[in-house]
Parts: structure tokens; C-alpha cells; sequence
């Protein structure tokens, strides 16, 4: 056992499944759900664990799906030095029989220097190995889809705070509304903005690297709007709905484009002092101000208003989210009229 605790690995967990963020090695480890970058990033936690511990410890791989029986107990039997091994099986979810029938002897009779490593994306293949390995009280990884904006939310927040970085609410969500689609890019963007920029991120940190990929509709949107072309822009808007655009991005844009004008309402100074004063371009500077003559105070206020009020009921407090995506987009609209 002394073994066991030198490298780190635990001899199991509880039924609960383990965060993809604070696993620690086990004598077996099941990775279970179709997210392979939560996946992949378990693993290689794993695997870094095990080797700060143990830094002669041997990688094997293998296929479930292309198994040949014996492949298992052979990596897994003592060499002669005693030397760890981590060894992945990926592809449980096509593995064969043999791969099957060698597995359920392995977890009755672990190896003692081996941390055995499972990854199943999902589906009903292998459930009698899936339902041994939960019995052995295994640790389990739950790698499922981070499907709602919510839990992406959660994750940049966490990626920033991890970094040791501060990004505003506002940013977190306009993030999300860019490339939020696939888990691995959303990472890759939060990497981007920790290493090329300084201070907090805010909105127009994202917008500058990333503004281009929200979605191009709702910046039309937003434009004709804000120019008070309120048919154009509802036009606009129930054609984009119907044709399967998300409301949450339309929204995100609707909100940075008022964000901008409701920080050169009523300031003085050029363009290049005020864009280097607001962390903005000069020329977004010059179409805000352009923009803003259309309202008062109390007009923008309004808007704002509306667009807190679409930004909650898009992500889940109404039933009726195109009817407040299209308030908001209204008020924008009218303006002071």
C-alpha cells in the first residue's frame, strides 16, 4: 500500500461521479459520457499526477474496439523493476468480446502499480462492464456536454479564476454568445484572452478578438435598430428566429452595441482619446456617438432596462422568449420618439 500512496493513486472513490477538474488517480478510472475534451483533460491530469510521483512510469494504450485478448494482463503484469503504468483503453463504447471478458477478471483482481484508465462516450455497449466497474466503487468521471449557456458561464468563470484572472459578467456571457458552441474552442478562447491581454477581460476584450463570430444576424439586428429602423429590424429578427438563429447571441450583440453608445452618451473629447480612455477602436467610438444622438438619457436607460430584462427571460424566465427579444429590439428601436 506504501506503493499506492507514494504515486498518489487512491484505491476508489464513492458512488458519486468525480469532477473532470480534481480527479486523482485510482487503481480504475471510468470516463463516461460523449464530451471528449472533459475527457481528454481527465486523463491528462491523470497522467500528470501520477508522473510528478513517479516519473518513470510507462504510457500503454490500446483500443477497446481492436482488442486482442491477453493485451491487458500483459501490460499490467509486474516487470522486473517495478516500475508504474498507466495504462488508457480507449473506445469502450464499440469494445469487443475480448476486451470485455478480460476486463471484468482485471477488476476483480487489480494490478497493484497500474492505474487503469477507461473511456466510454456512451451508448448501451458494455453495460455489464460499465455496471462492474461502478459496483467496485471506481472513481467515475461524468463527462457529459456542457449543453446550457449556464454551465459554459460556469466554466470560463472558473478557467479565468483558475488563471488567476478577472473577467467581468458581461464578457463571460458575450464569450459564451461567440464561440460557445464547442467546449474545446470555448477553452482555447479563454486561453487566447488570459495570455494576450492585461487586467481584467471585459466585453471589449472579447468583442476585439472574438466579435466577428457572434452570430452576424444579430449584429444586422443591432444596426438597423440602433439606426431606428424598427420594420427593418423586426423584420430582420423574425426571419433570423424562424430560420433556427438563437436568440441569446442576437441579444449579446443588441447588448454590446448599447453598451458602446452608453459609454460615449454625452462625454466630450476626440475619438482617439476617448477610444484609448474606453478601450474601444476611434472608429467604434465615431458610429457610437453617431448612434447616440438618437437618445436621451432616460432613453437609453429604457434600453438597457429592456435588454436586462430580454437577457433573462431568453436564458429560461419566460416562455415566450421571441416576444421579449423583440420588446427589447422595439425600445432600441423608437428611441426618444
Amino acid at each position: 500500500m506504501a506503493t499506492r500512496h507514494t504515486a498518489g493513486r487512491t484505491t476508489g472513490g464513492g458512488q458519486q461521479p468525480a469532477s473532470w477538474r480534481d480527479v486523482r488517480p485510482a487503481a480504475v478510472v471510468l470516463l463516461s459520457g460523449p464530451e471528449d475534451y472533459l475527457a481528454s483533460k481527465a486523463a491528462e491530469a491523470i497522467r500528470h499526477q501520477v508522473r510528478t510521483a513517479q516519473p518513470d512510469v510507462e504510457l500503454v494504450r490500446f483500443d477497446a474496439g481492436a482488442y486482442e485478448a491477453g493485451t491487458l494482463t500483459m501490460h499490467a503484469s509486474p516487470s522486473l523493476f517495478g516500475d508504474w503504468k498507466v495504462i488508457e483503453a480507449s473506445g469502450l463504447a464499440q469494445m469487443n468480446d475480448a476486451f470485455l471478458i478480460d476486463a471484468l477478471a482485471y477488476l476483480s483482481d487489480p494490478a497493484p502499480d497500474v492505474v487503469l484508465v477507461m473511456r466510454h462516450s456512451g451508448g448501451n455497449r458494455g453495460k455489464k462492464l460499465l455496471d462492474a466497474i461502478k459496483a467496485t466503487h471506481a472513481t467515475v468521471v461524468d463527462c457529459q456536454p456542457l449543453k446550457k449557456d449556464a454551465e459554459k458561464a460556469e466554466f470560463v468563470s472558473t478557467e479565468f479564476r483558475l488563471a488567476r484572472r478577472r473577467i467581468e459578467p458581461d464578457a463571460v456571457r458575450a464569450l459564451v454568445a461567440a464561440v460557445g458552441s464547442q467546449l474545446p474552442e470555448l477553452a482555447a478562447a479563454c486561453q487566447q484572452l488570459t495570455a494576450d491581454t492585461a487586467g481584467d477581460v471585459t466585453v471589449e476584450s472579447v468583442e476585439k478578438y472574438y466579435g466577428g463570430r457572434i452570430e452576424a444576424t444579430g449584429f444586422k439586428v443591432a444596426d438597423a435598430a440602433l439606426a431606428g429602423r424598427t420594420a427593418q429590424a423586426l423584420s430582420m429578427l423574425r426571419h433570423a428566429l424562424a430560420t433556427g438563429a438563437d436568440p441569446v447571441p442576437i441579444v449579446a450583440a443588441l447588448a454590446m452595441k448599447v453598451r458602446a453608445v452608453a459609454k460615449v452618451h454625452g462625454v466630450r473629447g476626440s475619438s482617439m482619446q476617448l477610444a484609448k480612455e474606453l478601450g474601444m477602436a476611434p472608429w467604434q467610438v465615431d458610429q457610437a456617438r453617431k448612434e447616440a444622438q438618437r437618445f436621451s438619457s432616460d432613453a437609453l436607460a429604457r434600453c438597457i432596462r429592456a435588454l436586462a430584462e430580454a437577457d433573462a427571460q431568453v436564458k429560461g424566465e419566460s416562455r415566450d422568449p421571441v416576444y421579449a427579444v423583440e420588446r427589447a429590439v422595439t425600445v432600441i428601436a423608437l428611441g426618444d420618439s
